[in-house]
């Protein structure tokens, strides 16, 4: 059974998310249930990858990149 919601926000905090869900192909409803779907969950909800995300998954790979070098590298730039 779905029920409705109301929330009560800042116009341009509303208008924003519209235009997230558009980006995304949703509707603002299916945005804000799956948001809470995720905050409710006792485990991580697969997310669909961007087209961007899956270009550059595994780009890294077979570099010598090192997980202790970005760290390293964020340690440099925020100190």
């Amino acid at each position: 059974m779905q029920t409705k919601l109301t929330l009560r926000m800042d116009d341009r905090l509303i208008a924003g998310a519209k235009q997230h869900a558009a980006r995304a192909g949703k509707s603002l409803s299916q945005v804000v249930a799956e948001y809470f779907l995720v905050c409710t969950s006792g485990s991580p909800v697969s997310v669909d990858e961007t087209p961007r995300v899956s270009r550059l998954r595994g780009c890294l790979k077979d570099t010598g990149a090192a997980e202790a070098d970005y760290l390293k590298h964020l340690e440099d730039k925020h100190s």
